[in-house]
């Protein structure tokens, strides 16, 4: 995979590495040549968060990263790990769709939109944090600590307490191992039936029209040293964009900044204008 990395020392540099061996003349720099490191450092500075982002051109193999130390460091993936556990629902057969409903257990919590019943499509849509919790309850502690083994999902250590090891647990992703797993996903080439994989493939749309599609999760931790991830793929022009983006959430208004972020950037590479 070519990689070309944006970080802040004094100033941006740049290095290319490649697993191939194939000059970097076949490198497709049109999104590239549009990505200027200034815009990036001030999507964040402008914000006053600190994070990285990373973009992967799959067709073209070649990944731009901002803020290389960050990005190989490993948080607790939050609301993120709902793709997996969607797809470990599913093929555990504790739901046998998206649309089979989960009634509310008339627990009042912060988020209005919980307090209701919940389907997959709309506990992944609003985040339900509890419709998540039984799912993974239902799972149980061996088969998705088994899953996780098998799909890799980042140091794979879910601990002892099923309905929360993503929000304050033991598991731990990182931006780049992120990107590896929805690869992954997009290629369907994780051990799940392909139908699954496609539901969830589905429920993880957020924006789209006759020009792209465009499917993101969002993911906030407030264990520890609260972090906000927002990760997906952008399919435009024939091609799939795959992005992460995770920044230190210091204040709640910050949350904002994952989503605000993307679309900034995604306005100056392929000049769209995300409905997020």
């Amino acid at each position: 995979m070519r990689i070309i990395y944006l970080f802040i020392l004094l100033s941006f540099l740049y290095g290319c590495r490649s697993k191939n061996t194939k000059s970097e003349s076949g490198v497709d720099s049109r999104w590239l040549s549009r990505l200027k490191p200034d815009s990036i450092r001030m999507a964040y500075e402008s914000r006053s968060v600190e994070g990285c982002f990373i973009l992967y051109d799959l067709r073209r193999d070649t990944s731009m990263i901002y803020n290389i130390e960050r990005a190989h460091q490993s948080f607790l993936p939050a609301s993120t790990y709902k793709i997996p556990n969607s797809l470990i629902a599913l093929e555990c057969k504790v739901v046998k769709d998206e649309r089979e409903i989960i009634h509310w257990d008339s627990t009042m919590r912060p988020v209005a939109i919980w307090n209701q019943d919940h389907n997959m499509a709309t506990g992944i849509k609003y985040s339900v944090v509890w419709f998540y919790q039984e799912l993974a309850r239902r799972i149980g502690a061996e088969r998705m600590q088994s899953w996780v083994n098998r799909i890799e999902y980042g140091n794979r250590q879910i601990g002892r307490n099923i309905d929360d090891f993503w929000l304050e647990g033991e598991l731990r992703i990182s931006p780049v191992q992120q990107i590896e797993f929805l690869k992954k996903l997009i290629e369907n080439d994780l051990p799940f039936k392909k139908r699954h994989i496609e539901t969830v493939k589905t429920i993880l749309i957020e924006d789209e029209n006759d020009h792209y599609v465009f499917r993101a999760k969002t993911g906030w931790s407030v264990h520890g040293t609260p972090v906000g991830w927002y990760v997906g793929y952008l399919e435009i022009n024939d091609n799939t964009y795959i992005f992460v983006n995770n920044i230190e959430i210091t204040e709640s208004k910050d949350a904002k900044a994952r989503k605000e972020i993307v679309r900034e950037i995604f306005k100056h590479i392929f000049d769209i204008n995300l409905n997020i």
